[in-house]
């Protein structure tokens, strides 16, 4: 008797996945096809998103999605605290844990740059077949452990908080206290100035501050050098090797003396 078409559609589907179990499955048109399908998915995505951005917002008006453009920036602002794109606050704080100079090339380029490597390569030394997460152990907790990581490092990064210059300089009487110069009218007005002009954004000073991009602790910068070292040094840190920290002449002679007068006497907390 003849066989029926359902018992010879479960041989041939039978036959098919042993195939599957022995050889794999091949890029093209299985890969090919799923490729192709999720990447229209994520351009049929973005085109919508862009289409209701474009309709709902009305130039600086937010909408759904946000403005068109935002207000321009203030160039004079000594408020403003820089900081990246959410997607970047992991290795904005990386930033914040290594400290300049010794170990901040390990968080910027050390540790991403041998993620990535590891990443590409995944496919050359993973070799397996198998695909089901439960039988591979430790693909599953590397990824856990990765993701959760930065998940970790993206919230630090994004909660973290640093002080703007119009509340810094509340903390100058204190400073003054600390440090040993509250009668020294020009290293208060130092002070004021080294709080208003955005020093904090990467250095820290008696606890404040956010200590990015391995700026140093100027707590006890004082024991180093004169006031007329450290007016040279902010009129052009590039001439003494530093290739980070920008030129402060802008700020005037005046200005510069007052800074440098402040640094001096930043000699570390005095004892009572």
């Amino acid at each position: 008797m003849a066989r029926d078409l359902g018992e010879l559609n479960r041989e041939e589907y039978a036959r098919y996945k042993e195939d599957v179990k022995k050889e794999g499955k091949g890029f093209f048109p299985f890969a090919m096809w799923h490729d192709t399908l999720m990447s229209l998915v994520v351009v049929s995505v973005i085109v919508g998103l862009a289409i209701v951005w474009y309709y709902d917002a009305d130039g600086v008006k937010p909408g759904l999605l946000g403005p068109w453009y935002t207000e321009p920036a203030d160039p004079g602002t000594t408020d403003f605290i820089p900081r990246p794109d959410w997607f970047f606050y992991f290795l904005f704080y990386l930033l914040r844990i290594f400290e300049w100079p010794e170990t901040v090339f390990i968080a910027t380029v050390g540790i991403p740059t041998i993620c990535l490597i590891l990443l590409l390569g995944l496919p050359f030394y993973d070799r397996r077949r198998e695909r089901r997460p439960l039988h591979r152990p430790v693909a599953m907790v590397a990824a856990v452990l990765t993701i959760l990581s930065m998940g970790v490092l993206t919230y630090k990064g994004a909660t973290a908080e640093e002080a703007l210059g119009s509340e810094l300089v509340l903390l100058v009487p204190e400073w003054a206290e600390e440090q040993g110069f509250t009668g020294n009218e020009e290293a208060t007005l130092g002070a004021e100035l080294f709080a208003q002009s955005g020093c904090l954004n990467c250095h820290i000073y008696l606890g404040s501050g956010a200590g990015n991009l391995g700026a140093p602790d100027l707590s006890e910068i004082g024991q180093t050098n004169d006031a007329e070292y450290f007016v040279r040094y902010l009129a052009n840190p590039a001439a003494f090797g530093n290739s980070v920290m920008g030129s402060y002449s802008y700020l005037g002679e005046e200005n510069l003396q007052a800074l440098g007068v402040f640094l001096e006497a930043s000699k570390g907390p005095q004892d009572e």
